[in-house]
C-alpha cells in the first residue's frame, strides 16, 4: 500500500506543480507578465499539500477502474485539489472563519492581504476548469463530464458554496449542510475518478458521500478534542461560531462510533471493479487515520 501511495502522491504533486506554473504564467514563453505577489500567493495557497485526500481518492478510483487515460486523471486530480485549496483560502477570510493559521503557517490573507487572498482563491477556481479543458483534447466527452461534475460540486445548489451558504441560514438542514460543505468534493472525487477512466460515475456516488460524511465527523472530532499546534489551524471553531457538529449532537464517544459505522458502510459500497480489493484497503487505511487519538483517549 505504501508503494501505491507513493505513486499516487507523486502524480498529484507533479500535476499540481504544472498547473500552478501555468496559472502563474511561467510555463510558456511569450505570456503576459503576471503580478508577482498574486503569482506567489497562488503557490502559497496550495503548499504544503497536506493529506491531498480528495485527489488521492480520485486517482485511486481511476486506477481501480483501469486508468486508461492517466493524463486526464492527473488533470482531474489537480483540478479537484485546486477547488479544495481555493475553498480553504476563502474559508479563512475575516468574512467567514477569520482564521489566522492554515496548515501550520499564516493564512493567505494574513501573508498577502485580504484582497490578494480573494483573488488567489478566485484564480485557483478558474485554473481548475482551465486544467480540465487543456487536458480534454484526447477525451473531450470525458472532459465535459468532469467539468460538469466539478462545477456541480463547487457551486449551487449542492456544492461547497451551498455548504458555506447554509451557515447564514436561521435554521440549518444538518444533512444538506454536511453533504454540501464536506461531502460534495468527496462525491466529486469518486465520480471524477470513474469518469476519467471511462466508467459510469453514478455507482461511485455512495462511496464518495460516505467518505465525505466520515470526514465531516472526523473534522468535528478534531475541532473538539485536538489542539491548534497539532492541527496547524485554530480549534474549537464549531463552538465559537455556533455550528452544528457530530460531537455536539452525540458526544465524543458517540461521534467515534458513528464515524466507524460510516466507514464500514463506505467499504461495503465500493462498486465491483478490477481494483476493488486494493481500493478497499486504501479506505481502511484512511479509516484508521481518521479517528483522532485524542478522541479515543477521551
Amino acid at each position: 500500500m505504501s508503494e501505491l501511495q507513493s505513486l499516487v502522491s507523486g502524480r498529484i504533486e507533479r500535476a499540481m506543480q504544472a498547473t500552478i506554473l501555468r496559472a502563474q504564467g511561467r510555463s510558456l514563453p511569450g505570456q503576459p507578465v503576471p503580478p508577482d505577489r498574486l503569482a506567489e500567493a497562488l503557490h502559497y495557497s496550495v503548499t504544503p499539500g497536506g493529506a491531498r485526500i480528495r485527489p488521492t481518492i480520485l486517482l485511486s478510483v481511476a486506477m481501480a477502474c483501469g486508468d486508461d487515460a492517466p493524463e486526464l486523471s492527473d488533470a482531474a486530480a489537480a483540478a479537484l485539489e485546486l477547488i479544495h485549496c481555493a475553498s480553504l483560502v476563502h474559508d479563512d477570510l475575516p468574512a467567514f472563519d477569520d482564521a489566522d493559521m492554515r496548515r501550520g503557517k499564516p493564512a493567505v490573507h494574513k501573508a498577502y492581504s485580504e484582497p490578494l487572498a480573494i483573488l488567489a482563491g478566485d484564480s485557483l477556481i478558474v485554473q481548475a476548469f482551465t486544467t480540465l479543458a487543456a487536458a480534454g483534447r484526447q477525451h473531450p466527452l470525458r472532459a465535459l463530464d468532469l467539468v460538469g461534475v466539478l462545477a456541480a460540486r463547487t457551486g449551487m445548489p449542492a456544492g461547497i458554496c451551498a455548504g458555506q451558504g447554509w451557515e447564514s441560514e436561521a435554521a440549518i438542514d444538518l444533512h444538506a449542510y454536511h453533504m454540501a460543505k464536506t461531502g460534495a468534493l468527496f462525491i466529486a472525487a469518486t465520480q471524477m475518478g470513474a469518469i476519467a477512466a471511462g466508467q459510469d460515475p453514478e455507482p461511485w456516488t455512495e462511496l464518495g458521500a460516505r467518505i465525505g460524511a466520515a470526514f465531516q465527523v472526523a473534522d468535528d472530532l478534531r475541532d473538539a478534542v485536538c489542539d491548534a499546534a497539532a492541527l496547524g489551524k485554530p480549534v474549537g471553531q464549531d463552538a465559537v461560531h455556533g455550528r452544528p457538529s457530530a460531537v455536539a449532537q452525540l458526544g465524543v464517544a458517540g461521534a467515534v462510533a458513528h464515524l466507524q459505522d460510516i466507514l464500514a458502510g463506505a467499504i461495503a459500497s465500493i462498486p465491483a471493479c478490477p481494483g476493488e480489493a486494493q481500493l478497499a484497503g486504501l479506505v481502511r487505511l484512511y479509516a484508521r487515520r481518521m479517528v483522532p487519538a485524542e478522541a479515543l483517549r477521551a
